[in-house]
């Protein structure tokens, strides 16, 4: 897919004191207007700025103004259209290989010679959240290794899909049927591109859409990389399409039958806000299995009970 950079809207944002934390709560905030790209830089002085894009149907002036100004620390900020450019070259030269263990390796399609690990992801870093640098999605795929067992066979969905990583993770590591949801059409697209890109067209649908979706199918393993608020909204809908404790199912690849509930992944927000999540998914029914942690940022595990 080729972006029309004109319909985009580029805002830059200088925290009074840049720090990593500053960062991710900004971005956390912004997504929910919805700004769907973020990417660090530099000003003409050399100081670092993070830079937002937004639809430009989506761009609302007073809004962001609002977000911002219930930060605990003050940003400036500053809008401009999207100057028309070879807008992948500019994204491509701020992506970088990323290794997860000795187990996985996420790339684009023009980094050569990289040693191969046991699942090879290759993502077009076009204008979408998810090509897999940030803590949560790394996160989120550790967790994915660590239930190999629990994947293999399963049918699995990815909410708020963007790139399809974790999707197209999960189909490399034998899920039986994968299927990838985000209500941002232009993350959708990337998604389905990335998944023709690694020849997963047979094994991984990519929808557009929000939790509404879940309500069609059960699933034996439920991704969501996405903003606390979103979670804690649909996390009844999660549960009641998670397969329950006591269900059975035949594993396609290993010919087993397991009885075990329906996994959840979470992550995307910070471990301030794990103990709410964690109280919300038990009057669910979803009892907490593992948890990680990074520079700040949460991923939690549950199983259906």
């Amino acid at each position: 897919m080729t972006i029309n950079t004109q319909d985009y809207i580029e805002v830059t944002l200088k925290p009074q004191e840049w720090s990593e934390d500053a960062v991710g709560i900004i971005e956390a905030e912004l997504s929910d207007l919805p700004y769907n790209s973020f990417m660090e830089d530099s000003d003409a002085d050399g100081r670092p700025v993070l830079k937002a894009y937004v639809q430009k149907s989506e761009y609302d002036a007073r809004m962001l103004k609002t977000v911002l100004s219930g930060l605990p620390f003050r940003v400036e900020s500053s809008a401009a259209m999207v100057v028309p450019e070879n807008w992948n070259a500019e994204w491509e030269s701020h992506f970088e290989p990323i290794r997860i263990g000795r187990l996985v390796t996420v790339r684009a399609p023009y980094h050569k010679g990289l040693k191969r690990s046991r699942f090879n992801i290759t993502i077009e870093p076009k204008m979408a959240f998810g090509t897999g640098h940030h803590q949560t999605t790394c996160m989120m795929m550790e967790s994915m290794l660590e239930h190999g067992e629990s994947i293999r066979g399963a049918r699995v969905m990815d909410l708020g899909c963007g790139t399809a990583v974790l999707a197209i993770l999960a189909a490399k590591m034998g899920a039986a049927e994968t299927t990838g949801i985000d209500i941002d059409a232009v993350a959708a697209q990337s998604g389905y591109d990335n998944v023709a890109l690694n020849r997963l067209r047979n094994r991984v649908s990519i929808c557009c859409g929000d939790a509404s979706l879940l309500q069609m199918e059960s699933y034996d393993l439920l991704l969501a990389n996405i903003h606390r608020n979103i979670i804690l909204q649909d996390l009844a809908t999660y549960a009641k399409s998670l397969r329950k404790a006591g269900m059975r199912y035949a594993n396609v690849d290993t010919r087993e039958s397991r009885s075990d509930g329906g996994l959840l992944m979470v992550s995307g927000f910070y471990e301030s806000d794990a103990p709410d999540i964690i109280d919300a998914a038990s009057a669910q029914g979803l009892r907490l299995i593992g948890r990680k942690g990074r520079d700040g940022w949460a991923c939690l595990i549950f199983r259906r009970l």
